[in-house]
């Protein structure tokens, strides 16, 4: 018998290589506008959109304005003139078609499965970006659903957003669900507002707060599974 029989997924830099997606679609994007990418632009735009992010999970910026915004200061910081609403649109197109995985995420979802463990993915990613990644990725038949931010009405971390997961989830049950992500103010901070076991996916070995009862820790994706079957 499993320990948990309803597992929910943080997306990116959990299941999907996103650091990876990210230069992939900013290099296309910015060659669309004749700019040539750079490591320093790219490191800079990476740096930019993490903060924006940030924002969003604090809600202090919209999601519609998050599109634009961290293109503006990009673009603000090294004085180029393009056309911000094209650039930002390039970007998101290219990057809807970026479905990298990380190492092991593929084999983990594929052994959840047949366990018989219900496997739903929770982002705040934007939506279609996060749908046309999914079409194009080798577990979108492994997962129930894809709980999308801009589609459930509220943003990781807020308890509105989980919320809505577990109306969505027939026979949710509190007690037998996990959540599990890289985040420690997005997935780990609402998990454990919504009174969810919790699973940190640590890879780098980052420092575990002292003050978050986060339930388990994990290095490697694979370790998930020990978990899920309590043994």
């Amino acid at each position: 018998m499993l320990r948990y029989d309803t597992v929910l997924i943080d997306a990116d830099e959990t299941l999907f290589d996103f650091p990876k997606a990210e230069r992939c679609a900013l290099c296309e994007a910015l060659m669309g506008v004749g700019i040539t990418p750079t490591e320093e632009l790219i490191l800079a735009y990476s740096e930019i959109n993490h903060a924006t992010w940030k924002r969003l999970e604090r809600g202090e910026i919209t999601k519609t304005a998050l599109r634009t915004e961290r293109f503006a200061a990009f673009c603000a910081k090294f004085g180029f003139e393009v056309d911000i609403p094209k650039l930002s649109d390039d970007y998101l197109v290219a990057l809807s078609a970026q479905s990298f995985l990380l190492e092991g995420a593929e084999d983990v979802c594929r052994a959840l499965r047949s366990d018989l463990c219900r496997l739903y993915i929770i982002t705040n990613g934007i939506a279609s970006v996060q749908h046309g990644r999914m079409m194009r990725s080798p577990i979108k038949y492994l997962v129930e659903d894809v709980f999308i931010s801009e589609e459930m009405g509220a943003e990781k971390p807020h308890r509105a957003f989980f919320d809505a997961v577990e109306r969505r989830i027939p026979g949710f049950d509190p007690a037998s669900t996990l959540v599990v992500g890289d985040s420690l103010t997005s997935d780990m901070a609402g998990g454990i507002a919504a009174g969810l076991d919790t699973c940190w996916y640590n890879p780098k070995g980052k420092e575990k707060p002292a003050d978050m009862p986060i339930t388990y820790e994990i290095r490697d994706l694979r370790e998930l599974l020990s978990l899920v079957r309590g043994r």
